[in-house]
């Protein structure tokens, strides 16, 4: 796999998802984005413009894994969907289409390569699945029907073996999502994440001081 000259921090921090700066087995780093795309995917839009403000300080290399799409419109609205069904809102936090999960996916497809292949051929077998069972494609069917046609692939113990490819890619899909929401300012909220802190000992327990027949007092100490 190949090594970016940035760190995942750094990428995430640019397309508006703060991370923790630590990597995971799923992906453990990403080339740099620019404020502007971040902008871009917080409006909903998808496509070229001109991003030269936030391209100044990138390669011709970056420039150019920036400009280009991966997901079609009709991917990138099952994408929408999916997510938001994997990680919705709640009374605690945002859902993933909050934290910006889809604009996450498209680029890590285009900084990582070697997952594009089964991330669009599962988007299609999932249609393909739901044209079978309910004559439409997923993002065209009730949101019951939705949850029917995510129960057959979610559990892979229960799964059946026909459904063993679909099993597979809402694997790797669901690691995706859950990798963008929880390294997302809106996810590491979520998780009450402090970041580093200094440790501040508080003394004994006031059981043990009373069992020894000591105090802090006595010893002219003041223990923070």
């Amino acid at each position: 796999m190949k090594k970016n000259k940035l760190n995942r921090r750094d990428s995430l921090k640019v397309i508006g998802l703060a991370s923790l700066g630590a990597t995971t087995s799923l992906v453990p780093s990403c080339a740099p984005a620019e404020q502007k795309e971040a902008a871009e995917h917080q409006h909903g839009e998808h496509g070229n413009h001109d991003n030269s403000s936030g391209l100044k300080n990138l390669s011709d290399a970056d420039k150019k894994l920036l400009a280009e799409q991966f997901f079609d419109e009709h991917e990138m609205k099952t994408l929408e969907v999916l997510s938001e069904i994997i990680i919705p809102a709640d009374e605690k936090s945002g859902s993933a289409i909050d934290a910006k999960v889809p604009a996450f996916i498209e680029f890590m497809m285009k900084d990582q390569p070697i997952h594009q292949t089964k991330m669009r051929g599962g988007l299609s077998w999932l249609d393909y699945q739901c044209q079978k069972q309910f004559q439409k494609d997923f993002i065209s069917i009730s949101a019951e029907d939705q949850k029917i046609m995510l129960d057959q692939i979610a559990y892979p113990d229960k799964a059946l073996p026909e459904m063993s490819q679909g099993v597979t890619w809402f694997n790797m899909l669901r690691d995706f999502v859950a990798t963008g929401f929880f390294t997302s300012e809106i996810g590491i909220k979520d998780l009450n994440y402090m970041g580093n802190a200094a440790n501040v000992w508080q003394g004994s327990p006031q059981k043990v001081l009373d069992k020894l027949g000591v105090s802090y007092e006595d010893d002219g100490i003041e223990y923070a």
